[in-house]
């Protein structure tokens, strides 16, 4: 899956997960973590610098907030299993034992920064099929500033959104409608069957019922126990949850989404709250001091978090801290 969090990918995460011969667990953000600090690795063709990057990436997998039950990672066994000693190969025999684990051939990454990797996961033979999942920007806005994660000013979150969303589009027009499929979240809200069984056409699926009935599922009941932000999970499809930003955004936030990523808004069929108004580019100041304003809501965001909530991520934080001291200085 492709595109940008906060764009209902565990709900259609979920409802994927309910059919039959599908695997989709909660995303423990391989790439996206790893990525960036393969440096700490060195060179990955030494066994022992390999061997020590697939125990990492297991216990990040094993430390993840929402729980892969009942599967053991055989390290050894995934080492044996790898064509190559790289990152996505890693991954990918993870994935494909989960979905062995629970007898599904095919296996779905919710993490949507992958766009930011496609130049690497299409390097090789087997070549994955992408699931643009895209969902009104500003609603995405309005759902960052509320969520545990992500950016908080409405400066940096458009600025993301354009990125990902111009760079899964970009993918689409390079790779053709056979290998990326475009999937609307209003449109999933208000026909979910149709979306769904065209979904599964394109990934070699079949289409059940049981998939409505995702929010009754053991894997959405520890999904919406594993964090705030995860809620309504456990709820039927909420049909009428677009469209939010035009009470709950300000005026100002919204001129400044649209300041930066309005033409995107329009390329996904959105129509812009202040059609006469073109993007810009702002001043070095204005950024600095969206900047400011920015790391000081997530501050404030962090300070607020339940006891429980920092918990269940401080294993995960504390791999990741101790991995990047490990990084060399340039």
């Amino acid at each position: 899956m492709i595109g940008t969090q906060r764009s209902g990918s565990n709900l259609l995460r979920l409802m994927l997960n309910q059919l039959k011969g599908v695997s989709a667990p909660h995303p423990p953000h391989i790439l996206e973590r790893f990525m960036p600090l393969l440096p700490a690795y060195g060179d990955l063709e030494n066994p022992e610098n390999f061997a020590r990057l697939v125990e990492d990436v297991c216990l990040l997998v094993e430390y993840n907030p929402v729980p892969w039950p009942g599967i053991l990672l055989d390290r050894k066994a995934i080492i044996e299993r790898v064509e190559r000693p790289t990152l996505p190969e890693i991954t990918r025999i993870i994935y494909e034992m989960k979905a062995e684990h629970e007898g599904a051939a095919i296996w779905m990454c919710k993490s949507m920064a992958n766009i930011r990797y496609a130049e690497e996961l299409e390097k090789y033979t087997e070549k994955p099929l992408y699931l643009h999942l895209f969902r009104d920007g500003r609603d995405v806005a309005l759902s960052f500033k509320k969520a545990i994660v992500g950016e908080k000013h409405i400066y940096h979150i458009a600025r993301q959104w354009k990125q990902e969303q111009e760079a899964s589009i970009k993918l689409r027009e390079s790779l053709g409608a056979g290998r990326v499929i475009q999937v609307r979240y209003e449109d999933l809200l208000s026909q979910p069957q149709r979306v769904l069984s065209e979904l599964c056409s394109f990934i070699g699926a079949e289409y059940s019922d049981a998939a409505m009935e995702y929010y009754q599922s053991d894997e959405s009941k520890e999904t919406a126990n594993s964090g705030l932000m995860w809620q309504n999970v456990v709820k039927p499809v909420l049909s009428d949850n677009h469209n939010k930003f035009l009470k709950e955004l300000s005026e100002e936030d919204i001129l400044i989404f649209e300041q930066v990523a309005g033409d995107t808004l329009e390329k996904l069929g959105y129509k812009k709250h202040f059609p006469t108004e073109k993007e810009r580019d702002f001043s070095e100041e204005e950024i600095a001091l969206f900047s400011e304003s920015n790391l000081k809501m997530k501050q404030e965001v962090r300070r607020q978090l339940k006891p429980e909530d920092l918990l269940k991520r401080k294993a995960q934080e504390e791999l990741l801290r101790s991995v990047s001291s490990r990084m060399p200085v340039l």
